[in-house]
């Protein structure tokens, strides 16, 4: 199966967002001492993944995480839902960082969510593409 970088960015349809996203960062191999749980923000998301802008503790750990080492536990609450959607996810590509910024834009794809949660957000973006149009 041949695998194309910019096929992986365009699976679905991914809807503009500005939903707030809890994440906090995972790893069986690589020494993590980042016990903290991040606030980042959505920008687009999609029945696959999402676009999160948040803080990496370290740049140091961007070779950890694009190789997947490191994944992000996340948590987010999507408008008028009653409860979060939780979901594994691994980072598939970084965008570039603004200089002095802390912030950095992390493509994501889910690795493991929950069917109910799946299917919460792909009610939502199939409801968001109907009122964009």
């Amino acid at each position: 199966m041949s695998f194309h970088y910019e096929t992986a960015k365009r699976d679905f349809v991914r809807i503009p967002t500005d939903i707030p996203v809890r994440y906090k960062f995972l790893s069986r191999t690589v020494p993590i001492d980042a016990e903290g749980v991040f606030e980042g923000v959505t920008s687009s998301i999609s029945g696959t993944g999402l676009l999160l802008v948040g803080r990496v503790p370290s740049f140091s750990w961007i070779p950890g995480l694009l190789m997947q080492e490191i994944v992000l536990g996340l948590n987010m609450l999507l408008p008028a839902a009653d409860m979060p959607i939780k979901a594994l996810a691994a980072v598939a590509w970084v965008e570039k960082i603004q200089k002095g910024s802390d912030k950095c834009p992390m493509g994501l794809r889910f690795q493991e969510i929950a069917k109910e949660h799946q299917d919460m957000l792909l009610k939502y973006v199939i409801k968001a593409q109907i009122a964009h149009h």
